[in-house]
């Protein structure tokens, strides 16, 4: 069974940094990219995806946060992070992370994967 645990949300003001870490248990590890998602304050539905990273390090980033986030992971110790730079408050969101896989134009979760609790980040000053 995967688990998913994520930390390192924080309340920062506007232009600051966090780095978002992501420890996932089980051997999916080895077998899926991983992503980070958000979901905004108030807003129902899917959650957005920001950035994914595949196994042979190959990373996509939403038009909203590329050139401010970093995707990266850490094999040896099924770690993914996620560093935020020049945060705004519209990167207000409690962040998960899950495995993905690209296909048909689109990155898709495994199925039987819940998400983590995920981690709050709130960007205000």
């Amino acid at each position: 069974q995967v688990q998913l645990e994520e930390s390192g949300g924080h309340l920062v003001q506007p232009g600051g940094s966090l780095t978002l870490s992501c420890d996932t248990s089980g051997r999916i590890f080895s077998m899926y990219g991983m992503g980070w998602f958000r979901q905004a304050p108030g807003k129902s539905g899917d959650l957005d995806l920001v950035a994914a990273v595949d196994s042979g390090g190959s990373t996509f980033y939403s038009d909203s946060v590329k050139g401010r986030f970093t995707i990266s992971r850490n094999s040896a110790k099924n770690m993914t992070y996620l560093q935020m730079n020049s945060l705004n408050p519209e990167d207000t969101a409690i962040y998960y992370c899950t495995p993905v896989r690209y296909y048909g134009g689109n990155y898709h979760r495994p199925t039987g994967v819940s998400w983590g609790q995920g981690t709050q980040v709130t960007v205000t000053s």
